[in-house]
């Protein structure tokens, strides 16, 4: 199954834009995120897709620092790319965030970990590569099980505007290395492929 878009009003602000996203009944168990003004409806991830998240999650656990949480769905707001996006991962401190229940802003994550499906893959490596960048998070992981040179894990960091300076590139089966605040190998010869 395929994402799908809402057509929006095209001059419809950021607010307004946040409140239908907030206030609308979306199909139970999808992803809805905003990306570049464009509502995206997108079925919840297969299983492959699950088990790659819950294996860096895990790796994860043992470095965070306490004040840090780990985070799975949790919305992240980047207005200035009108991105209401939701990665697989979010690493963050964890503060009181009273601005709002339904998202924190992007710009307070330390680390992002997208996983690629199949139907969208282009919005993790362009779109939402472009968002996280803008938005000054560190670190971005994207592990692109789609990839055309096959399966690979890429860890991005060194924000400037929309772009960041790719770190380093594994194969499946290579270890890659997140480096400080994290300093931990993750050995992606446990991801499964495709």
């Amino acid at each position: 199954m395929s994402a799908l878009t809402v057509s929006q009003d095209p001059e419809q602000n950021w607010d307004d834009l946040v409140r239908f996203w907030e206030e609308m009944e979306w199909p139970e168990g999808s992803k809805v995120e905003i990306i570049e003004g464009i509502i995206t409806v997108s079925p919840p991830p297969a299983y492959r897709h699950h088990l790659i998240a819950e294996r860096i999650q895990r790796r994860l656990y043992s470095v965070v620092p306490e004040d840090w949480e780990i985070f799975q769905t949790l919305a992240i707001a980047v207005p200035s790319r009108l991105g209401m996006l939701i990665p697989d991962l979010v690493v963050a401190p964890v503060r009181d965030h009273t601005e709002s229940d339904t998202h924190i802003p992007a710009a307070l994550a330390e680390l992002v970990v997208e996983v690629t499906s199949k139907s969208n893959a282009r919005n993790d490596r362009v779109a939402k590569l472009a968002a996280y960048a803008t938005a000054g998070i560190p670190l971005y992981l994207l592990v692109d099980r789609w990839a055309s040179d096959g399966p690979t894990a890429t860890l991005y960091g060194d924000p400037k505007g929309a772009v960041y300076r790719p770190l380093s590139t594994a194969k499946f089966g290579e270890p890659i290395k997140i480096p400080a605040p994290f300093d931990l190998v993750i050995d992606s010869s446990e991801f499964p492929e495709t």
